[in-house]
């Protein structure tokens, strides 16, 4: 809204300093420092209100230190992360860019699914919460949506790199490096040298005009995403700060590449797919990043609040659709290691469970409890420590994954 404010006051009465609110990198700017302050100021009343409402986390003995000590804080904490990104975003981005519209919905669209899920816990008082067949519905009902609006949508387009040959200087003596706009489902593969996949060339079997049904392969791979990425940050959710630490590295990271991505010159000097229009994306990932930070205040060690399901889902599913979104998704396994690392113990410790008890009459167990930092508590390493240095990881993960934009 202060956008189109500014944007009226300049073409109307040409007022000084007015022009700055048309760079992204200023509104970015403002987004981040407007969420924190929001989600610092305006968090710790939040807190107090769930306090008041006694909206306080229920609690499984699993012979964890510490853990009974948790029981009655307060959780839904998510609402102070989903405010904290909105208000800015609301504020600061251009609304009709489709890119801002659809993170939005699912900004939306998961933190419903995680209120619901967390209401049920604390008001209903059914550990349970919301059945898993309604949580996978509704990532899946996500990933339709979204991989619909990105593969219909005319606004979603890339500029290819023309050959050299084919660059022409044009009247105002710069060259026109990329071809025009269109529509395409390509992607980024890290770490090849021709580093871009075509999903529809699956489909090249079907003869001429397969590409016309790329959305087959599409919209099933976004579903896939999403639900996955957003489940990783569930699991994650475990100790104080883990999730919230994490998921503001690879948030901060996906901030870059979105920019970049946006970027005409530095999508040409770092040979990077160009996504017009994306760049708008970054006064929302920075809205949100600030945001992430912002909670993690109140949330870390010992944590005054946990972000429940209304977070830890909206969280993933905003990971996973920005990286949908600048064709980065390829890289989510290396930038959100933690998640995968998280997610992968579990499956292995089911599935070895299931297995032993089949064949030796006695389920066994690969890690001494899972998710992978429960393992590690078990373990008598303080969760402090734990998730210190799980932050390290994904610092080292996010570093290596911006690496990946020249090491081909």
């Amino acid at each position: 809204m202060l956008y189109y404010l500014f944007e009226y006051l300049e073409s109307e009465f040409n007022l000084t300093g007015a022009s700055v609110f048309q760079f992204i990198t200023f509104r970015s700017a403002a987004a981040f420092i407007f969420s924190l302050l929001i989600s610092t100021i305006f968090g710790k009343r939040i807190i107090e209100f769930l306090r008041r409402q006694q909206v306080g986390e229920s609690i499984r003995d699993l012979g964890l230190e510490g853990q009974m000590q948790k029981k009655g804080t307060p959780t839904m904490g998510g609402v102070i992360i989903i405010l904290s990104t909105l208000i800015p975003v609301l504020l600061l981005a251009k609304l009709e860019n489709i890119y801002v519209i659809i993170l939005v919905i699912t900004t939306l669209w998961m933190g419903v699914i995680g209120f619901a899920d967390d209401y049920i816990k604390v008001f209903k008082k059914d550990k349970a919460g919301l059945k898993g067949i309604f949580k996978v519905i509704g990532q899946v009902g996500l990933g339709v949506i979204v991989g619909a609006m990105l593969y219909f949508n005319s606004s979603v387009t890339i500029k290819e790199k023309l050959p050299v040959e084919q660059q022409v200087v044009q009247e105002d003596g710069r060259r026109q490096v990329f071809g025009e706009a269109h529509k395409s489902t390509k992607t980024t593969v890290p770490f090849m040298k021709n580093n871009e996949l075509e999903y529809a060339k699956v489909l090249s079997f079907l003869g001429d005009g397969y590409e016309k049904y790329a959305w087959i392969i599409f919209i099933p791979l976004v579903i896939f995403i999403v639900t996955a990425v957003s489940n990783g940050a569930n699991l994650t959710d475990g100790i104080d700060g883990l999730a919230a630490g994490t998921s503001s590295i690879m948030v901060l990271t996906l901030a870059i590449f979105a920019w970049v991505s946006g970027n005409i010159v530095f999508a040409e000097y770092l040979d990077v797919m160009y996504i017009p229009n994306s760049g708008e994306m970054t006064v929302f990932i920075l809205a949100f990043a600030g945001a992430l930070i912002g909670f993690l205040w109140y949330n870390t060690y010992p944590a005054q609040v946990f972000m429940g399901d209304t977070g830890s889902l909206t969280i993933g599913g905003i990971i996973a659709v920005i990286a949908i979104a600048i064709r980065k998704e390829l890289l989510l396994p290396l930038l959100a290691g933690v998640f995968f690392i998280e997610v992968l113990s579990v499956m292995l410790q089911v599935s070895y469970f299931k297995y032993t008890k089949k064949k030796f009459g006695e389920g066994r167990r690969i890690f001494k409890m899972s998710p992978l930092h429960h393992h590690y508590q078990k373990l008598n390493y303080h969760e402090s420590k734990i998730v210190t240095r799980f932050w390290i990881i994904g610092i080292l993960l996010a570093v290596f994954t911006i690496v990946t934009l020249k090491l081909r």
